[in-house]
């Protein structure tokens, strides 16, 4: 029994006692003393009750927490231990799935249609204590966001959000109007009009679908055993994260793909400054002032940058600032909050002089410039026949994605950097 519960009934017995001796006219000296060590205790086990109810409280509210994340934390358990070993043996002999493998495929199988084996974007991660959102998708409800998908993402790097979708399409509307202010300039006059707030749509559909297709011989499926998972996450996950670091940024937006962020700037009405001069700290330090005076960051240390390697060539082996040991990079370095070099990001340098591009991203209001989408699970599909002469299996991994830009004003390209 709660000791709150406890101390109420104590209470509620001294009551019944005072009552009976209140009643009375002529109370004898031994009644009075009753009345009086009952009034004081009951005035001490009021404040213990008060007491009581405080701390209860707070143990309520930890088991409510407890509760509400048990689900999330069940689940998250469950996909510490699924097996990709036990995936590649059904697709390859029909081995059946048991465990805790085989309830995570019913669940998916529960959620969306899969021509194959279901295997969720968690398993192929390498690292632990991953958890996603539970629930039934809704096609217009966005989905709560969970952390980048790939640890070494340049997507992630670069504040861009991933979101699982189950099912249908999500739709994010964006303020479009700007709210006009006026002071009344008399002491009948009206204040400014009123202003229609309007909105556009970031929709994202699962109309792109990337397709990993790796070659199984029977001397790896009968000699690696459990090993064989480990490659094959590891193996799937190189690909699937340098195609979507590519198509993220580069995509064209047609043949399949996605617009890229990058490649499709315009369509996004993002900003694009053709720097037309060798790269330098001073390049980047103006788009930084462009970003601040857009109400777009606070502060340098607000963006992230994406640069090509050759860029970081030409700033690490710029000229030194006066009186200082340090270069436009170590100057760069100390001033934003995060720099990634990739080659696979950004189109190689063309031209003469050669040109390059960079991608300068905010995080403003809590909002991430982009989303990146991907829908359900890596569907699995076996195809045992191409390499049936040899005993070989090949397995396909199909991924549904897509990406979208939430505000131009948090991303700009640089483009002509030589």
């Amino acid at each position: 029994m709660l000791e709150s519960k406890k101390i109420e009934l104590r209470r509620s017995e001294l009551r019944q006692e005072l009552a009976a001796l209140a009643a009375k006219a002529e109370p004898t000296e031994d009644e009075v003393r009753s009345m009086e060590a009952g009034d004081k205790e009951y005035r001490q086990l009021e404040t213990r009750y008060r007491a009581a109810l405080v701390a209860e409280d707070e143990e309520r509210r930890e088991a409510g927490k407890d509760l509400e994340t048990r689900s999330d934390n069940e689940w998250a358990d469950l996909l510490g231990r699924f097996e990709v070993r036990q995936v590649a043996m059904a697709l390859d002999h029909g081995h059946q799935i048991d465990g805790e493998t085989a309830e995570i495929v019913q669940e998916l199988r529960s959620q969306g249609t899969y021509q194959g084996v279901p295997v969720p974007w968690q398993a192929l991660e390498q690292r632990a204590g991953e958890t996603i959102a539970s629930g039934t998708p809704d096609p217009v409800q966005t989905r709560p966001i969970i952390d980048r998908l790939f640890p070494q993402s340049v997507a992630g790097r670069m504040g861009g959000a991933m979101i699982n979708v189950g099912q249908g399409e999500l739709e994010f509307p964006v303020a479009t109007s700007s709210v006009s202010a006026g002071w009344q300039t008399s002491e009948t006059g009206n204040v400014a009009g009123p202003t229609a707030y309007a909105t556009i749509d970031r929709p994202l559909a699962p109309d792109h679908t990337l397709g990993i297709t790796m070659k199984l011989t029977r001397k790896t499926l009968k000699q690696a055993g459990a090993a064989l998972e480990q490659a094959v996450r590891r193996d799937m996950n190189g690909c699937i994260a340098q195609e979507l670091d590519r198509v993220v940024f580069l995509g064209g937006g047609s043949s399949g793909e996605p617009d890229g962020v990058v490649a499709g700037a315009s369509g996004y009405s993002i900003t694009e400054t053709d720097v037309s001069a060798y790269a330098s700290w001073a390049e980047f330090r103006r788009a930084i002032v462009r970003f601040m005076a857009g109400s777009a960051a606070s502060s340098p240390s607000d963006v992230r940058l994406l640069v090509r390697p050759e860029v970081y060539n030409q700033l690490d082996n710029g000229p030194v600032f006066t009186g200082a040991s340090e270069t436009d990079w170590d100057k760069m370095m100390r001033q934003l909050k995060s720099i990634t070099v990739s080659p696979n990001a950004l189109e190689a340098p063309s031209g003469s002089p050669e040109e390059s591009k960079a991608l300068l991203t905010t995080v403003a209001g809590g909002v991430p410039p982009f989303w990146v989408a991907t829908w359900g699970a890596v569907d699995m599909i076996r195809d045992p026949y191409s390499d049936a002469a040899s005993g070989g299996l090949r397995v396909t991994g199909l991924c549904t994605m897509d990406t979208t830009v939430s505000r131009p004003a948090q991303l700009e390209v640089l483009t002509g950097l030589q």
